[in-house]
């Protein structure tokens, strides 16, 4: 193998040789990409066995596709008939409450004669205090008969109670003193009456002496007799009356202090009543109020509450039920004592059995129905309670108007309505059609019962087959 180079060789013979121009230089050829000429290759083959196998299936389905006649066969969904029990029902939605509870309300304080100290708001005098919670019992928790629920701030009631026991003490004092003012001023009349009496005795004894008396001392003796007989006369009569008046201050006096100690029994009461004990066993649930600002929420402690305003609710958890409407179509078909399932939207696994305890006699007219389309409110029981039920939870029930039991079923889509009635179409072993005429019973919102026509394990067709 010769090589060359562009490199001129010196000259031998010394002498300056002329440049020779340069070879052009033999580049090697570059290897061939046998890889990806064979993948391509492999690729294409599997292109072409993939659409002669598509071909293929083809060409076998139309020709297993074609029948005596040259008619196509048609694919049927169908469903088997079985046994067992239906239910029709109607479902309905509503809210879980109790039926049996307690409503606290913030207690009505009883004032004085005047009708003032009162509290709260709109009462005669406008009210001298507040009711403002102190202590309250936490929502959810369960509370025992006689445990304390609330507690409002005594502050004002307890000054109360103090200023009722003064004025009673003040006017025990008063009647004692007034009775002793009256023993000393009927003392004082008697000793009037008594000095009177001297002075009319004198002035007969003097009137007995005018013989020996001029005229005229003998008629000022007489004058004297008939004046001291008046005024003692008149001391004796005014005696009565003396007594009767200070024994009608006395009396008022009396009544006052009589007075005083019941509004001191109501100022008792009314600290008694600053505390609320629970009157039933049950779970606390707490009202909402909308507080300065607008802001609404549930009461908790430091609220401000008015006299008789509801502010908590114990209620029995044995006694939940749930609150719901029907439709007043469908409320024809219910009655008293029927069976349901109820299940609650927050807890989709509880399902828990039910009855029908209540049907309005009144429909009402629903926010989301049409005005002509009423709706009757019903009440449902839950027989056996779940510890996780609460008031206020948003749950559905599905009430069992009618049951059929141990009788053939298929789905409502197996069904044909024709001019002569209800019929079906069952597939025979060879895979033949054959339509029947079938008596329906009880249906539901997806199957329906069959008395007669088919039976258990007839294969029927889900769509028309002919």
């Amino acid at each position: 193998m010769s090589t060359s180079s562009s490199i001129p060789s010196p000259d031998p013979g010394g002498g300056a040789q002329p440049a020779l121009p340069p070879r052009p230089v033999v580049v090697p050829p570059k290897p061939r990409p046998e890889k990806k000429r064979r993948t391509a290759l492999w690729g294409t083959l599997i292109a072409l066995a993939l659409l002669a196998g598509g071909a293929a299936y083809y060409l076998n389905t139309q020709s297993q596709g074609k029948v005596s006649g040259g008619t196509p066969i048609i694919t049927v969904s169908t469903v088997v008939v079985g046994m067992g029990d239906l239910q029709a029902t109607v479902r309905v939605n509503g809210t879980v409450s109790a039926q049996n509870f307690a409503s606290m309300l913030a207690p009505r304080i009883m004032g004085s004669r005047g009708n003032f100290n009162r509290g709260g708001a709109g009462n005669q005098g406008g009210g001298d205090f507040t009711l403002v919670l102190m202590h309250l019992a936490k929502a959810g928790s369960r509370v025992k008969t006689g445990d304390v629920a609330a507690e409002f701030d005594p502050q004002f009631q307890m000054q109360r109670l103090d200023d009722y026991k003064d004025s009673v003490v003040q006017l025990d004092n008063s009647i004692k003193k007034m009775v002793a003012n009256l023993a000393a001023a009927k003392e004082a009349h008697d000793q009037t009456v008594r000095s009177s009496k001297a002075d009319w005795d004198k002035a007969v004894l003097d009137l007995k002496t005018a013989d020996i008396r001029s005229a005229i001392d003998a008629e000022k003796f007489k004058l004297a007799v008939e004046e001291y007989q008046a005024k003692y006369k008149q001391l004796v009569f005014e005696s009565s009356l003396v007594e009767e008046s200070q024994r009608a201050a006395i009396r008022s006096s009396e009544l006052n202090r009589d007075q005083s100690k019941i509004e001191l029994q109501r100022a008792e009461l009314n600290v008694q009543r600053m505390v609320i004990k629970a009157p039933m066993n049950g779970i606390v649930v707490m009202q909402s109020i909308v507080r300065t600002g607008g802001e609404f929420g549930q009461i908790r402690e430091g609220d401000q509450i008015s006299a008789g305003q509801p502010f908590m609710s114990i209620v029995d958890p044995s006694s939940m039920v749930l609150n719901a409407t029907v439709n007043q179509v469908d409320a024809e078909r219910l009655r008293l004592g029927m069976r349901a399932t109820l299940r609650l939207d927050a807890y989709p696994d509880i399902a828990m059995p039910g009855s029908l305890i209540g049907i309005g006699a009144m429909a009402k007219i629903s926010a989301f129905r049409a005005s002509w389309v009423g709706e009757i409110p019903i009440r449902l029981k839950i027989d056996k309670m779940d510890p996780r039920v609460i008031p206020d939870l948003t749950g559905s029930a599905e009430i069992v108007v009618n049951t059929e039991k141990n009788v053939p079923l298929v789905s409502r889509a197996a069904i044909f309505d024709e001019e002569d009635g209800q019929v079906v179409f069952v597939q025979s072993p060879d895979g033949t059609w054959t339509k029947k005429k079938v008596e329906t019973g009880l249906p539901n919102f997806t199957a329906v019962a069959i008395r007669s026509g088919v039976q258990k394990g007839d294969v029927l067709a889900l769509q028309r087959p002919m």
